[in-house]
């Protein structure tokens, strides 16, 4: 275990012995109504053949990764680095929140069966929280920012105008932090990253501020949520 997990571990283990199982159950209830139902993209990327990708950021990777392994349509979504140098796109380095890296994940998908404009509904409503200022749930810093690594310009200009539509119709209760950080390299991860939450679904950290995301995605998007995860680990074998 990393010193970082541990820390997570640490926190999430106190936050759950402060509270009685009963209060522990209401938690999760209404974590599960925290999600945002919003619009989707008044414009989108245009169709195109061939597997497309998408990069973004919103804090833990572990949770990210996990609720696009669970949308129909991703071929394979990978926790990594992003907005820094190769050089530093380590664990222990960008846990410094120096390094210019955000924790991310790039998402490969099938444009015949999601559009870019419908991961970046999903991003915005279930994945994370986009109004939070370098930080998510319990971790804070540059590197948990909110996000978007586009590949494109018309990947730029796509998320630009999502995130003025959105502003525009208050439909979160702060405005839009997420950064567009265009022409920046995405760095894969460790491998014990890869698959976090699949494989550690007991996991303290996990259970508390990533399961809910899960659930959020199932609920208010029916359509998309698979339950059988598209795993890092069987795209390589």
């Amino acid at each position: 275990m990393s010193p970082r997990q541990f820390s997570r571990l640490s926190l999430c283990v106190a936050a759950l012995g402060a509270l009685a199982i009963t209060a522990i159950t209401v938690t999760h209830s209404l974590a599960a109504e925290d999600a945002v139902i919003i619009p989707a993209p008044a414009t989108d990327v245009q169709a195109a053949s061939g597997i497309q990708t998408a990069v973004v950021a919103g804090g833990c990777f572990w949770g990210v990764q996990g609720v696009f392994q669970h949308v129909a349509g991703v071929t394979n979504a990978v926790s990594g680095y992003a907005g820094g140098d190769k050089a530093t796109a380590h664990y222990d380095m960008t846990s410094s929140g120096t390094t210019g890296h955000a924790e991310s994940v790039q998402i490969t998908y099938d444009p015949r069966k999601i559009s870019y404009g419908r991961i970046l509904q999903v991003y915005f409503s279930v994945a994370h929280d986009p109004t939070e200022l370098n930080r998510q749930g319990p971790d804070e810093g540059t590197q948990y920012r909110s996000a978007i690594f586009p590949m494109n310009d018309e990947q730029a200009r796509v998320a630009k105008a999502y995130i003025a539509e959105l502003n525009a119709v208050h439909v979160f209760q702060a405005p839009i932090a997420t950064t567009i950080e265009p022409g920046k390299t995405f760095y894969r991860a460790e491998d014990y990253h890869q698959d976090f939450l699949a494989k550690n679904p007991g996991y303290p950290y996990i259970v508390y501020n990533d399961l809910p995301k899960i659930a959020n995605l199932k609920r208010l998007f029916p359509a998309l949520y698979k339950p059988d995860p598209v795993l890092v680990s069987a795209s390589r074998s």
